[in-house]
């Protein structure tokens, strides 16, 4: 798979896979889980996702789908607006944490 090379030298995928809109249906979260679990295997190891897709649902799905390959993953996820403060900006953060699984995240953006 095709990489980035950012300035300190890190690499990251250059293609990967996005969460929106997933998580919405439990009726089909198991198929959810095997497509991303599918795309890791295939080289998309960039797994974007955020708080307010699902209302953080998508996070967890991206948890169960990751789990035993987070070293694996690219993990990307996004905070909400409103969480764009001194004080909501690291407990969104932690709270994103604790749904996906993990104890970090490898890019944080704001949505």
């Amino acid at each position: 798979m095709k990489t980035i090379r950012l300035p300190d030298g890190t690499t990251i995928p250059a293609l990967g896979q996005g969460t929106w809109m997933m998580a919405e249906d439990r009726r089909v979260r198991s198929e959810e889980i095997a497509a991303l679990r599918g795309g890791i295997d295939l080289g998309l190891t960039l797994i974007d996702t955020a708080e307010m897709y699902a209302d953080g649902e998508s996070e967890r799905l991206v948890g169960a789908a990751i789990q035993g390959k987070r070293d694996q993953v690219f993990l990307v996820s996004k905070a909400y607006p409103q969480n764009a403060s001194h004080d909501r900006l690291p407990r969104a953060c932690e709270a994103s944490l604790t749904r996906l699984g993990t104890d970090r995240l490898d890019l944080y953006l704001l949505h």
